[in-house]
């Protein structure tokens, strides 16, 4: 039996065998015009609307800046004009910080002149000595310390010599310490704390007045009023001086003022004699104080006693 014809089909026969389905299926594209050799194609003259128009539109050529060659001037003023701007942005960045760094270093240059024209002022006669107050003399005469420090005047503050007022200031036994104190622009001011005497002692030079240390103050050829005669065994380097000059030390003063004599020959039995003729027993230095009230309360109350004894405080015995 034989085999039927195929059916024709409505589809054109592709042209080519090699020919892509994609290919044989696009739309053809028309014919494009062909202008004549020597003809110039200007924008004016094409039709934009046109297939080919636009294609000569596009192919064009173009005045645009960027196609001009570019020198080496122009890349130098180019990266100069990009670090400028960078340095702008970089200030405007570390505007707060660099304030701050101003500020610090205002005040830095601030004290420091402030510091030096302080120093320089202080070392210069600006503050230079032209008065010398003395305080705290009572038995000394504060011209004569004034007088012995006469050297000091037109010194600067700053460099008064402390070892030249020590050495001048040695010359009054009577000064047991001493401070300076500075007071500007001119006034130099020493206070002084006067040793405080508690009795003489007799010797073939005369009385001797002496400190609770033991320290000669003067020497007379008579026994100085209101002080004392002492008589302690050993001397001013005994224990038993030390203990004495303590006792007189803590004496009230209406007792003080009545004190004649002082007798030791250990630190423990310290005996007083009063103007009146009264003997205190004392004992040691230990409790000086309270012996005091206690010796103060036994007078007012047996103003014709002979003895008081207040070595033990707590039972004074009246004689």
């Amino acid at each position: 039996m034989r085999r039927p014809a195929p059916l024709p089909t409505d589809r054109p026969k592709e042209p080519g065998a090699g020919a892509s389905p994609s290919t044989s299926r696009s739309r053809p594209r028309a014919p494009r015009e062909v202008e004549p050799v020597g003809a110039e194609t200007t924008p004016e003259s094409v039709d934009p609307g046109s297939e080919a128009g636009a294609d000569a539109l596009i192919d064009a050529p173009t005045d645009a800046p960027g196609d001009a060659p570019t020198s080496t001037r122009d890349v130098w003023r180019a990266a100069r004009a990009r670090r400028k701007a960078l340095r702008a942005e970089i200030r405007r960045f570390t505007q707060r910080s660099r304030r701050r760094r101003i500020v610090g270093w205002s005040i830095a240059g601030a004290l420091l002149l402030l510091v030096g024209g302080s120093v320089a002022a202080a070392y210069s006669p600006l503050f230079a000595v032209e008065k010398i107050t003395i305080v705290g003399a009572t038995t000394l005469d504060p011209a004569a310390i004034e007088a012995a420090l006469g050297d000091q005047i037109g010194t600067p503050l700053a460099l008064v010599d402390s070892s030249e007022i020590k050495a001048a200031l040695i010359g009054f036994p009577l000064i047991e310490t001493y401070a300076l104190e500075a007071r500007p622009p001119h006034d130099l001011t020493v206070r002084i704390v006067e040793r405080t005497p508690v009795g003489v002692l007799r010797s073939d030079a005369g009385y001797t007045l002496v400190d609770a240390a033991g320290v000669a103050l003067a020497t007379t050829t008579d026994q100085p009023a209101g002080q004392p005669l002492l008589d302690i065994a050993g001397g001013t380097d005994s224990s038993a001086f030390e203990s004495a000059g303590l006792v007189v030390r803590s004496l009230p003063a209406d007792v003080r003022a009545q004190l004649t004599g002082v007798r030791a020959t250990t630190a423990d039995d310290v005996t007083l004699t009063l103007s009146s003729g009264l003997t205190v027993v004392w004992g040691s230095e230990d409790e000086s104080a309270t012996k005091g009230i206690v010796l103060a309360r036994a007078l007012a109350a047996n103003p014709g006693a002979g003895t008081i004894d207040v070595s033990s405080p707590n039972a004074a015995v009246v004689g």
